[in-house]
């Protein structure tokens, strides 16, 4: 079990797309371990290899359940390689990140998706997701492509985050 390090904005690493994974063998197997670790030691729902300082394309989501609000490892998606096959209707939905700690804004997003992809030993799945669990893929998707939630920001709340960062930096200013 090891806690990596997440990245945070602005460090430019996040903005580097991420490549296709070729090899799954024990070193993935660990890694996407070390990822679930990370992710839930920092209480996420989602986590993108890129987060972690590794530009493959490698997503892991574990969304609480309604029932208990709580996450359960059994519903943990190890997401690799994904690709999306539908996107359909449009929703705002209240966004945080790992990578942009302590700031949260509502972001456009499709509510239904279903995408392709692999698993931990080289399977290929398809999976279908509304609401959260939706949103979630996209957000994580997004990272693997160097893409930020922030980016999606209309060009005014994008600027009053810029400012409020710079303040957190900078507190005398």
């Amino acid at each position: 079990m090891a806690t990596l390090a997440i990245l945070t904005y602005p460090n430019p690493k996040l903005r580097e797309k991420s490549k296709v994974v070729e090899i799954f063998d024990e070193k993935l197997h660990q890694f996407l371990d070390d990822m679930y670790d990370t992710m839930m030691a920092r209480k996420g729902v989602g986590l993108a290899a890129i987060q972690v300082g590794e530009a493959k394309r490698i997503l892991i989501i574990n969304i609480p359940r309604e029932e208990d609000n709580l996450q359960h490892k059994e519903d943990l998606l190890e997401i690799i390689n994904p690709v999306f096959l539908t996107q359909e209707e449009s929703i705002e939905w209240e966004e945080g990140c790992l990578s942009v700690p302590d700031f949260y804004e509502n972001i456009k997003r499709f509510n239904k998706v279903s995408i392709s992809y692999k698993d931990r030993y080289g399977n290929d799945k398809i999976l279908k997701a509304d609401g959260f669990l939706a949103v979630a893929i996209q957000h994580e998707i997004d990272h693997l492509n160097g893409v930020l939630f922030v980016d999606k920001l209309p060009i005014l709340r994008r600027k009053k985050f810029e400012k409020e960062l710079k303040k957190c930096k900078n507190p005398k200013d």
